[in-house]
């Protein structure tokens, strides 16, 4: 989505400025490859930060289990007694988890801190999963004129139909209306074109 909205608003804002094919073709493979370096890179050092967050909290929680067993075990004993495991139970359970340390450890994570330290993304496969989606987005108002048909409604058009169909799949997720999906997707691309294509169009004027 990201690709498809950010490529269809170049191509519209230098098509509406007066560009020529070439120039469109230029500034559409330059936001193409600028926007899905850009994704990757920020999807990179997201994932690796919060990863890095991740390992920061499981250490303190190891930290804190080394020092303090037996106050860590009721502080789970409580977690487990609030979601209706009987109290002895929960102690006993509690204990006996502490008797293993990696055990403890991934537990106490996962009941206290919501996270799983097995079980992280990768930053690289974010990075790489993030530059593809957006580059295929990108490159779907580009196709009409790489086939060659140098026309900006026709690549406008290409956009719109990639924008309503990224819509539809997004309502096999989210259990609403494909079609209605499919057409807010459609409006908001199209806000975001006529946008750019008026400030190009003003500013060819003015140039």
């Amino acid at each position: 989505m990201d690709g498809l909205v950010t490529n269809i608003a170049l191509i519209a804002g230098v098509g509406g400025g007066g560009a020529a094919a070439r120039q469109i073709v230029l500034t559409g493979a330059a936001g193409l490859v600028a926007g899905a370096i850009s994704m990757a890179l920020g999807e990179f050092t997201s994932v690796r930060a919060q990863n890095e967050q991740v390992a920061a909290e499981v250490l303190k929680e190891r930290r804190e289990l080394d020092r303090y067993p037996e106050a860590e075990a009721a502080e789970l004993a409580r977690i487990w007694q609030a979601r209706g495991v009987p109290p002895e139970l929960a102690r006993e359970v509690a204990t006996i988890l502490g008797r293993n340390p990696e055990a403890a450890v991934r537990v106490h994570a996962q009941e206290e801190l919501g996270v799983d330290p097995n079980d992280v993304p990768s930053p690289w496969t974010a990075a790489g999963s993030s530059f593809v989606c957006f580059a295929a987005g990108a490159l779907v108002p580009l196709l009409p004129y790489l086939s060659g048909a140098a026309s900006l409604p026709l690549a406008l058009g290409a956009g719109g139909v990639g924008l309503f169909v990224a819509g539809a799949l997004i309502a096999r997720f989210t259990r609403r209306s494909w079609w209605r999906s499919g057409a807010r997707q459609l409006l908001l691309g199209a806000a975001a074109a006529g946008a750019t294509y008026l400030v190009g169009h003003i500013i060819g004027i003015a140039a």
